[in-house]
């Protein structure tokens, strides 16, 4: 701990020397030093082979560890819908592929449903488990009907059943499922009733009891008022004992006509309010100025959503996102609440427009995570740009001023990063484990190679026989700062330098 406290020291003593171009934002952004990171490697000690993926576009998984039993959602090579399973240290997994209503794609404004995956790539698949050990299962719907299936045995995957229904009401329109944590251990059920562009929150909760859904709030969340839709990350339980939100309104199909940051806090996720403490009546609208954080206009190359939610050393509430600066530039900025109204920071000064615009799945030119603890009195922001790169923007975190950058830590082993098929067009996926093992020592990870996103259009020619989706045990050390306190004398040089021009 001495090291870290002297380096942080040294981190203070040059960001009191440093001459940026305007508060907060980094006026030559390549120029700052790279801070050291461990040297010690993740080591991978398991590998099992679940099967044959479908490949021909880019389309979200499933994994899911509960204890001792692990849980993979997929698509198999013949575009099936697909759960396995196995017992933690078995070397293969058991299979069930879940029935369909129709040999092909869900169609739109019916109640037919279907696990056969078409060309869309919204349409991934999500699982969670419930207090009882239940596995729940949705995907494959993208302005489509409910497809919704649930063991009706812990633990017994040949028990999985499709249930047509949670409530019986605004499902024929569902987009963006998601299963949380909510209040008491019990599993909420979030997704879009509508369209983009017009659209609805909703979510629902699950009573383990009685296996019933019910919903979880009276109202929806946000309501468009058929004008919009909201885009919204959370609700996610921070430190401070507190489920947060953030948002972002769309006004039609185009993802140039997102705007606005929102954002709002419950301790129950059924009472909502602002930062300030303000209640906030549901559903909550466009015109909610209570929630308000930062009024981005439309054509701001803004992304769906509002802020990454992520948090400083006291537990503040920080969010994370992108849109244009008044040069039309598109930047990074942070947002945090400061005595009574939010405190919006530009992180960069980037030379960079990224023209936004258009609609189906949208590929990224620039993104950003969320805010979080790097060292005493730093934040680390991960970040990716497609002319700038990718790492860990470090900023202090009570100005925002940048005092270096980092590689983002390595995970997963190189050896497994290079594509392995000899097919044109073939990219490589990673995805963690949404659950928990109980085992701080390790991590799991799925790798499969896929075509790219096309935006939702079909492809003439992909690979027919799919790619190998495999389950790896990693083994991954605990990053160190070692020679943080160098970098920190890098950086006094470094913008003495800087300040004498």
């Amino acid at each position: 701990m001495g090291l870290q406290k002297g380096a942080s020291s040294l981190v203070a003593l040059a960001m009191g020397l440093s001459c940026l171009g305007q508060a907060g934002a980094v006026a030559n952004f390549d120029e700052l030093p790279w801070l050291p990171k461990s040297e010690k490697k993740a080591v991978v000690t398991d590998r099992v082979v679940i099967g044959q993926a479908w490949v021909g576009h880019q389309v979200g998984f499933s994994l899911l560890t509960v204890g001792d039993e692990q849980y993979v959602g997929y698509y198999n090579k013949d575009r099936q819908m697909t759960i396995a399973k196995r017992g933690l240290g078995e070397d293969s997994f058991k299979k069930n592929v879940l029935p369909s209503m129709i040999n092909g794609a869900p169609p739109i404004n019916t109640n037919v449903t279907s696990t056969i995956i078409g060309w869309d790539s919204h349409n991934y698949v999500t699982m969670a488990a419930d207090a009882q050990g239940r596995l729940h299962v949705s995907g494959n719907m993208h302005n489509n009907h409910l497809t919704y299936f649930r063991t009706d045995v812990a633990g017994e995957l040949s028990s999985l059943d499709q249930k047509y229904w949670m409530v019986g009401a605004n499902e024929n329109k569902v987009t963006y499922p998601k299963f949380m944590d909510g209040p008491d251990g019990k599993l909420v059920f979030g997704y879009r009733d509508g369209t983009s562009g017009s659209g609805n929150q909703i979510y629902n909760i699950y009573d383990p009891g009685q296996n019933k859904w019910s919903r979880l709030l009276d109202d929806p969340l946000t309501d468009g008022q058929g004008q919009m839709n909201a885009y919204i990350g959370g609700p996610e339980l921070g430190p401070d004992g507190y489920y947060h939100v953030s948002w972002g309104w769309r006004n039609t199909s185009n993802v140039a006509t997102n705007h606005d940051v929102f954002y709002a806090r419950s301790a129950d996720m059924v009472n909502w309010e602002s930062a300030s403490g303000e209640v906030l009546d549901l559903p909550m609208y466009a015109s909610t100025q209570g929630a308000l954080v930062d009024p981005v206009p439309t054509y701001s190359s803004k992304m769906n959503g509002g802020g990454r939610i992520g948090y400083d050393g006291d537990n503040n509430v920080v969010l994370t996102y992108h849109k244009n600066d008044e040069d039309g530039n598109t930047q990074l900025y942070a947002a945090r609440y400061e005595g009574d109204e939010w405190d919006v920071i530009q992180l960069t000064d980037w030379d960079y427009h990224w023209d936004l615009s258009g609609s189906g799945t949208i590929s990224y030119d620039i993104s950003v995570e969320a805010a979080s603890v790097f060292d005493d009195g730093l934040l680390q922001i991960p970040y990716r740009h497609k002319a700038y790169g990718s790492g860990l923007l470090i900023v202090d975190s009570e100005t925002f001023e940048a005092v270096g950058k980092q590689k983002k830590p390595i995970t997963i082993p190189t050896d497994l990063w290079p594509v392995e098929s000899e097919y044109p067009g073939m990219r490589r996926h990673f995805l963690g484990d949404s659950g928990d093992s109980g085992n701080e020592d390790v991590r799991y990870v799925l790798r499969w190679e896929t075509m790219g996103k096309n935006n939702d259009q079909p492809r003439d020619d992909y690979p027919v026989d799919g790619s190998e989706l495999v389950l790896y045990e990693i083994s991954v050390p605990e990053p160190t700062m070692i020679g943080l306190m160098m970098a920190g004398g890098l950086l006094i040089l470094q913008r003495r330098k800087r300040h004498l021009k």
